[in-house]
């Protein structure tokens, strides 16, 4: 590797020492700041007296290197911090393993105890509210008047039983509401459902994620935790 210091006789020195290391071992390639050092005291003392080394010059060169030398070890220290910050992130996550999360969506999982359970946010009065809850096949397989609602949001749970008692089956359902204003028009809603943690992933690199029936959420996404 050649080694560029702006001077004709330390850069010399510097390649010179730099191929007799390559042949040595290929793998170091790179020169600290102690070898540096080495090679200016060797110019030093082989320079010639009528023409000595520019003192500004030597000056700008151990600047310049003290200057890499110091990105480095900020480096080194920065990714030492986003270790500990990685480590800090993922102890607070793991906090939430158990609990439920409120997460914008059309989709329902089913709780521990077999329950579902979301809100509705109104972004106006409606004077009837419906509320269905889907299987894969297209079944409805629980279905509620709510009646009128104000602007704002309503929450609403079911145990996850039919009429018999018995619980069901489905899994993740999905929800669809339906909700007509005052002025016999139709209202939009948006939908969220409450979703259990049932663990984290926090990689190296990258966003900690939560592992839900739904998925991997990005914490971020999270409106509420129970």
């Amino acid at each position: 590797m050649t080694v560029s210091t702006g001077n004709s006789y330390l850069d010399s020195l510097s390649n010179s020492a730099a191929t007799a290391a390559a042949k040595a071992s290929k793998s170091n390639q790179t020169i600290d700041q102690s070898g540096f050092l080495k090679l200016l005291t060797a110019q030093l003392k082989t320079q010639d007296p009528t023409a000595p080394t520019d003192t500004n010059t030597m000056t700008q060169q151990m600047a310049t290197f003290s200057q890499v030398a110091g990105i480095t070890e900020m480096n080194q220290s920065l990714k030492s911090m986003l270790s500990g910050v990685n480590a800090s992130r993922f102890g607070d996550a793991s906090g939430w393993i158990g609990r439920a999360a409120l997460i914008t969506g059309n989709v329902a999982t089913q709780a521990a105890n077999g329950a579902y359970a979301g809100q509705i946010s109104l972004p106006a009065d409606a004077k009837d509210v419906t509320l269905n809850l889907v299987n894969s096949s297209g079944q409805t397989v629980y279905s509620k008047d709510l009646g009128a609602k104000s602007q704002g949001d309503v929450s609403w749970s079911w145990d996850g039983k039919d009429a018999s008692g018995n619980a069901t089956k489905d899994g993740a359902l999905q929800v669809i509401v339906t909700a007509t204003g005052a002025n016999g028009k139709s209202v939009s809603p948006t939908n969220s459902t409450w979703n259990e943690i049932q663990s984290v992933k926090s990689p190296a690199t990258g966003t900690t994620q939560l592992i839900t029936g739904l998925g991997s959420i990005d914490p971020a996404d999270v409106l509420q935790l129970s």
